[in-house]
């Protein structure tokens, strides 16, 4: 077993990594340096201020325009970013419902609706704190920032993995705006536009967005003969904004959007992988399911989010910044034939037939009649108040503090065959409170050398009341549950200018998760909470910009005590939370971006990622179905034992690559462009055991856009595809009946046109 490297040795192979990249960047950038076309500066918030994403000593990915429109011209939602940059990873067992994600290794498998996540996706400056607030539809975006390594300084929500930080494009006094329209294959259809301006010249300005994305059912229910009986979506947005400036020194941000979403939920396909191999089988069919539940798999979510900005300028020295929000779920529901298959394939007499073959009846001693749903209603309210300097000094810093409660309800539940109504479950009401102060701050020491130190205090209480049903009806009333714990968070990082365009830096950083309590209670409520976990973690750097390359690189390690994991199936099909003594990571990360001449620009990413889980007597219930060739070790009990076992859907290795060309005509007026993208990702264990079924090889997916873009009346038309080479990639499984997996989505094309104003 590979084993991990000490502090020191980390640190020497970092070093030697960044010397290489110093030596080997002049040789570059002499290349390139007669042409004209360079490099834009690109500005992050990563620290809660405007800096040049070359300043920030943390490792960051910054994503706009083409690199990430063009990810979403089929309709795609936020899943069209996984492996779009070192190190990020995003999947979801609940289709659209509720995205998990992952960085650097480190995120959350649990798919349950109450589950905490690791990596805190970061709306308009509002953390979206439950699985189901992070696959709000995105549309006029500015840009997204990838923030990688525990952030819990100034983002303080489960933050130990990073940070996902979207922002939307804001109000402009310019009269300005946009209309963009697809349609493609299976009958896909988007359109998404914005308007804004001045309301009242120097004092209020507007902004008001859209978006509507529809595709019809395309997959065929074998079992029902239904043609065309689910696969589709059907999705409104919208958003308002409001900047008000009454005076010169005080400015006031209002935003209120809402999501209205029907889709069909993740399609569970039975028996697709046969034993002893992680390959999908003849079984597999894209276009069918044979089910005999799930309804549909309907998937559905009515939500809203309002965030209220204010920015005073208190004097030139500094600057309050209060951000108040409110998120509500008024209703969200998924629906799903888990077992992916119908009952006869598995319960029915007759012959003994191959695990791999759904037509032939086999003998089992399963019942997987299964078919589960949830429905949760949800409430999230956050206020920060931040107070930062704008010195002219060699010092500044920012103060604050934060306050987040959330209010959950939900129902999980199951279905029994034939049943209209479900019959047993749970239900849960689950409050969280939360507050935190914190406070950072930055020196130059020199011309050349900055120090940064932010520390934050969090304490955080959970308290939950579940509630067991059977036949329709309230069973058993289970003792209330209350977890609390504080913590200690914080961060030292250098950056030092060792050239005229480049900077090494260094970062160490803690991070906290507080305790987890999930709210599927259909088996031992012992097994529903987990501790706190904590992370310190090391990253050293380098960053460079030329005018033709822009270049950054980091090595990092991190250890993890109490690590917080999900046991998910085995012959229950439970959820079961887990701490684990200790889990470890290491790995390197690589961006570039270059501009080869005036027509070509090329860029790449590539992450590597090295997770462990260390606890020797830890041991979990592995495949139910006893169809999949588990590989670890075995207790008395029959359970597997994952000591030295990778984290849960952790990639062991990520990678993208861009290519954008494109040629002015003779006229200038305009120009033809193409784009393509395409996005790899390594080996990745499935469940916390390991098996040969459940470990995927290498995966990727490819798209393009090509067309013609007119400067003169600004508009484009141009064609597009993703998944060009229509990839048939198992995303996860489900383990406790049969050798189940589910798949990515198939090959979209179609057209675009967009108009500017």
């Amino acid at each position: 077993m590979p084993q991990r490297p000490s502090l020191p040795q980390f640190i020497t192979t970092g070093a030697a990594a960044i010397a290489c990249a110093l030596v080997s960047l002049p040789l570059q950038v002499q290349a390139a340096s007669g042409q004209q076309k360079i490099l834009e500066e690109i500005v992050v918030t990563a620290q809660r201020r405007d800096e040049s994403i070359q300043e920030v000593p943390i490792s960051i990915t910054s994503m706009s325009g083409d690199r990430l429109n063009a990810r979403f011209a089929s309709g795609d939602d936020i899943l069209a970013l996984s492996s779009a940059a070192p190190g990020l990873y995003i999947e979801t067992s609940n289709g659209r419902l509720a995205p998990r994600f992952y960085l650097r290794g480190l995120g959350n498998a649990d798919f349950t609706a109450a589950a905490s996540q690791p990596v805190s996706l970061v709306f308009d400056d509002v953390p979206m704190e439950k699985s189901a607030l992070k696959g709000f539809p995105l549309f006029d975006m500015a840009d997204i920032e990838i923030i990688r390594g525990p952030q819990g300084t100034l983002f303080g929500r489960n933050t130990t993995a990073g940070i996902v930080k979207v922002d939307t494009r804001r109000p402009t006094a310019e009269t300005e705006g946009y209309i963009t329209t697809s349609a493609g294959n299976y009958g896909t259809f988007n359109v998404e536009g914005a308007v804004g301006g001045t309301l009242i010249e120097d004092v209020l300005t507007s902004r008001v967005s859209f978006l509507r994305q529809k595709r019809s059912d395309w997959v065929d229910n074998g079992f029902t003969g239904e043609d065309e009986a689910l696969g589709g979506y059907n999705i409104s947005a919208a958003r308002i904004q409001f900047e008000w400036t009454p005076r010169d020194d005080l400015t006031v941000w209002f935003m209120h959007q809402r999501q209205d979403s029907e889709s069909t939920t993740s399609l569970f396909r039975a028996n697709v992988l046969s034993q002893g191999s992680n390959s999908l089988n003849r079984n597999f069919d894209r276009d069918k399911v044979f089910w005999d539940g799930g309804d549909g798999n309907e998937g559905r979510i009515d939500s809203s989010g309002t965030t209220l900005k204010v920015d005073w300028d208190v004097n030139e020295d500094y600057t309050l910044t209060s951000i108040t929000s409110f998120q509500d779920i008024r209703d969200r529901f998924g629906r799903g034939d888990i077992d992916g298959g119908f009952g006869c394939l598995f319960t029915c007499s007759g012959p003994a037939g191959p695990a791999s073959d759904p037509f032939t009846p086999f003998a089992s001693p399963f019942v997987v009649n299964v078919d589960t749903g949830g429905d949760i209603d949800l409430e999230q309210y956050t206020q920060e108040v931040r107070l930062a300097s704008n010195f002219e000094g060699p010092m500044n810093y920012q103060v604050g503090v934060f306050y987040f409660k959330d209010d959950f309800f939900g129902t999980a539940a199951n279905q029994s065959a034939g049943a209209t109504e479900f019959q047993t479950g749970s239900t849960a009401n689950i409050e969280n409170t939360s507050i935190a102060f914190f406070g950072q701050g930055s020196y130059d020491i020199s011309d050349k050398l900055t120090i940064t130190a932010g520390v934050r205090y969090t304490d955080d209480e959970k308290e939950a009341i579940n509630i067991r049903f059977a036949g329709g009806v309230p069973d058993e009333v289970l003792p209330k549950i209350d977890l609390d714990d504080d913590n200690i968070s914080w961060d030292l990082a250098f950056s030092y200018a060792a050239t005229e365009a480049g900077q090494i830096y260094g970062r160490v950083a803690s991070g906290f998760r507080a305790p987890t309590i999930q709210d599927r209670l259909e088996d031992d409520p012992e097994v529903t909470t987990a501790d706190s976990e904590t992370i310190l973690s090391y990253e050293l750097g380098y960053k460079a910009q030329y005018e033709k390359l822009r270049f950054n690189i980091a090595a990092f390690a991190y250890e993890i005590d109490d690590i917080q994991l999900t046991a998910v199936g085995g012959a229950s099909n439970s959820t079961t939370l887990l701490n684990g003594d200790e889990g470890t990571g290491y790995g390197v990360e690589f961006e570039f971006d270059y501009i080869v001449n005036d027509n070509l620009v090329l860029s790449a990413g590539y992450g590597y990622n090295k997770t462990e889980i260390n606890d020797d007597s830890l041991a979990v219930a592995p495949c139910g179905s006893g169809l999949c060739t588990v590989t670890d070790p075995l207790n008395a009990g029959g359970l597997a034992l994952i000591d030295g076992n990778p984290f849960q859907h952790a990639p062991e290795w990520t990678a993208n690559f861009e290519i954008d060309y494109s040629v002015t005509l003779p006229s200038g007026k305009g120009e033809v462009y193409i784009y393509s993208d395409w996005k790899f990702r390594g080996e990745t264990n499935d469940f916390l055991y390991e098996s040969i079924e459940y470990t995927t090889d290498t995966q990727f997916e490819g798209g393009l856009k090509f067309g013609y873009r007119n400067f003169e009346n600004n508009y484009s038309v141009g064609f597009f595809g993703r998944n060009i080479t229509d990839e048939e990639n198992i995303l996860g499984g489900i383990d406790f009946a049969n050798l189940l997996a589910y798949t990515n989505e198939p090959r979209i094309w179609g057209i675009e046109g967009t108009w500017n104003f």
